[in-house]
């Protein structure tokens, strides 16, 4: 019980905290102040105007408590228990916290033109005093979470607590991503996909996103990202919002593509007929 009470105080802590430090970059002065924590070098940095600062900045605020409370209801389906479901929103709350110094700095969430915004975002948190409130194992765990939560794939590690708050993590982050992006997934506006990313899309593999070349490539990356959610739960989400079938509808339907759209639609089937299990 005293562990569980120390939990929920850490996370009052630490969402008081993030609530915060959200909020602190809607005025244009926390730019100097992000800049200066880093060795900054030239990035080409345009600066936008408050109001463009501002929109993105509510953009990951909102997406970092939709993110958290996915975490929360994944953890509830799963049965974790009462600290491990708080050690999860806590996750969730930090996941992006590098988000906010790297679009104040670079003016983009794109990390190829800037910098990781998982490992920038260790390095924002990692100093904390409440941090340290935390047990060994759970910071460790923490930390490989976020540090993984946007990789390609999650570094190989026999841990299986690391791994499974990573996959943990990695769905409930996805879940919310597909909602940002519908804006942008709108109908072909001709380009077409890069022959390479259908060719992967058919054999139901991830893709290189630095290699995105239209705006077509955009959109079939979303439903290659199927491939990599790792809970039933959290395939039904994207389903339910019927992300996946906007998309299919406004992508080029040729015969390399019917088949790609075939094959994942048979893997969905089986994928929600597969029981969830909680390995950490």
């Amino acid at each position: 019980m005293d562990d569980i009470k120390k939990m929920q105080e850490l996370w009052q802590e630490m969402s008081s905290w993030m609530t915060t430090y959200m909020k602190s970059f809607y005025s244009p002065e926390e730019a100097q102040k992000a800049k200066s924590h880093l060795d900054i070098k030239n990035t080409g940095t345009i600066f936008f105007d408050d109001a463009q600062i501002v929109d993105g900045i509510v953009l990951k605020e909102k997406h970092t408590w939709k993110v958290t409370n996915n975490c929360e209801r994944l953890a509830k389906h799963l049965g974790l228990n009462e600290h491990d479901k708080l050690l999860a929103k806590m996750i969730g709350l930090f996941h992006d916290v590098g988000r906010f110094r790297q679009f104040t700095i670079y003016r983009t969430f794109n990390d190829a033109l800037s910098e990781n915004h998982a490992k920038l975002g260790l390095s924002v948190i990692k100093d904390l005093s409440f941090m340290k409130k935390l047990s060994e194992d759970d910071l460790a765990t923490l930390n490989f979470a976020i540090g993984n939560h946007n990789a390609k794939e999650i570094a190989p590690t026999d841990n299986k607590r690391f791994l499974s708050f990573a996959k943990l993590i990695r769905d409930a982050d996805k879940i919310d991503i597909y909602r940002v992006l519908k804006p942008y997934l709108g109908p072909t506006d001709g380009t077409g996909c890069s022959p390479d990313f259908v060719e992967l899309f058919v054999q139901g593999k991830q893709c290189d996103y630095t290699k995105m070349r239209t705006q077509d490539d955009r959109k079939l990356v979303r439903l290659m990202w199927v491939y990599d959610i790792n809970y039933a739960w959290s395939l039904q989400q994207i389903i339910n919002d019927n992300y996946i079938e906007e998309i299919i509808g406004n992508l080029p339907h040729d015969e390399a593509m019917m088949k790609g759209i075939n094959r994942l639609r048979e893997y969905m089937q089986k994928k929600l007929e597969t029981p969830d299990i909680w390995e950490g």
